[in-house]
């Protein structure tokens, strides 16, 4: 297992050099959205219609954070359940979408477009939403707004700590895991 700092947007280079198990730091501009900004993202796709950002090397953390106190950009941010994003995230990732960032495995669908199209499924440690937002510099709402908490929100983030938990070649921390620790 390696460490990396990397920048938003990723290149495919940059996920292509990623394994399961890597700890990743990501600084740069992260976009927030969950399952309804997700289905509303995909449906402005299948009409032709413009992003609210450019999804070309995206990074998008699946969270609803919670109001920003006095004086800090965000509130508490942990991940939410990323399952809940399986039926949107192969549109985006072959969009261009590069990396995502949540608690939970993937389906099966997600896990062929990031091999196919060169994308990564971060971890982010749940538990520790507190500590998470201290990474996160800025934040602004870019879209969706009437979403309240779920709006689509572009993040400035520095070395926002996260865990490789599925690559673009198939690896899966959840079923390496598993087999690592069985009892026979």
């Amino acid at each position: 297992m390696a460490e990396y700092k990397l920048t938003t947007p990723l290149s495919e280079d940059d996920v292509r050099k990623l394994r399961v198990g890597d700890a990743v730091f990501l600084s740069g501009v992260v976009y927030t959205a969950r399952d309804s900004a997700h289905k509303r993202l995909v449906e402005m796709l299948k009409r032709g219609e413009e992003l609210p950002f450019d999804l070309e090397g995206s990074v998008i953390y699946y969270v609803g954070p919670a109001p920003a106190p006095p004086g800090k950009p965000i509130g508490s941010a942990g991940p939410t359940t990323s399952y809940r994003m399986d039926a949107y995230s192969p549109t985006l990732i072959a969009n261009g979408q590069r990396g995502m960032i949540g608690k939970g495995a993937r389906g099966d669908e997600v896990v062929e477009a990031m091999k196919k199209y060169g994308a990564v499924y971060f971890a982010a440690t749940g538990g520790a939403a507190a500590l998470i937002a201290k990474s996160i510099k800025e934040a602004e709402v870019i879209a969706f707004p009437e979403l309240m908490s779920e709006a689509v929100r572009k993040l400035v983030v520095e070395d926002f700590p996260v865990i490789v938990a599925q690559d673009s070649y198939g690896g899966n921390m959840f079923k390496e895991g598993i087999e690592k620790y069985k009892i026979d």
